[in-house]
């Protein structure tokens, strides 16, 4: 099962919020889901995002890939970055 990370599209006409989940990726953007990280909200005042980082993290790490607008808002908070750092091998000590 291919799983992504990307927007399900909720709110009233021309008033968009969005929730971030985790779902299967054959299945529709407002289809069922596996589970809701976290929202966005693009027209507030200041767009607001609220993540669970750690839960990101998770799914990610057991291959779980974000859509292109979703890596732009993990870049934005820094989840991508902790990710990176998370996967980078230790670096090997030198033998003497």
């Amino acid at each position: 099962m291919a799983v992504r990370i990307r927007l399900a599209r909720f709110g009233r006409k021309s008033a968009p919020t969005y929730r971030v989940v985790v779902a299967d990726s054959h299945k529709a953007r407002n289809g069922r889901f596996i589970e809701i990280l976290g929202h966005y909200q693009p027209l507030a005042t200041e767009s607001q995002v609220k993540v669970d980082a750690e839960r990101a993290l998770k799914w990610m790490s057991q291959g779980a890939v974000p859509s292109d607008t979703v890596r732009s808002i993990f870049r934005k908070l820094g989840i991508l970055k902790q990710f990176h750092i998370q996967r980078k091998p230790a670096p090997k000590q030198a033998s003497a």
